[in-house]
């Protein structure tokens, strides 16, 4: 098994701060399945490749225009999520690479030493 390089733990601060407020944890939830948890909105673009439009999320949360903009600027700035300009709309999709190096990073920086 090849050597994990040691995680950044400034890095995974932002990731714990960005998902440890509840309705970013459930957009972060959202996004996984946007097919299901957005199919109630018409896409503006594929889901699957570009994301879910933000006015889309505004809508499905019941949160402000600003609020949403201003938490998914969170998950960005942590690398949770991807922009994607779409006209006038910005998208977001999760980042599933960078999820797949913090959960081995989490694994990493709360395993025992090995002997």
């Amino acid at each position: 098994m090849a050597a994990t390089a040691e995680p950044d733990p400034d890095g995974l601060i932002e990731v714990f701060k960005a998902l440890g407020n509840p309705a970013r944890l459930q957009i972060m939830q959202w996004l996984k399945d946007p097919d299901t948890h957005f199919a109630a909105y018409e896409p503006i673009a594929d889901r699957r490749s570009v994301g879910v439009c933000v006015m889309h999320i505004q809508a499905k949360s019941g949160l402000s225009q600003s609020t949403v903009s201003s938490y998914m600027s969170t998950l960005e700035r942590a690398g949770l999520v991807h922009p994607t300009r779409v006209g006038k709309f910005t998208h977001y999709r999760r980042d599933e690479e960078r999820l797949a190096q913090l959960a081995e990073a989490i694994g990493a920086t709360l395993r025992p030493p090995s002997d």
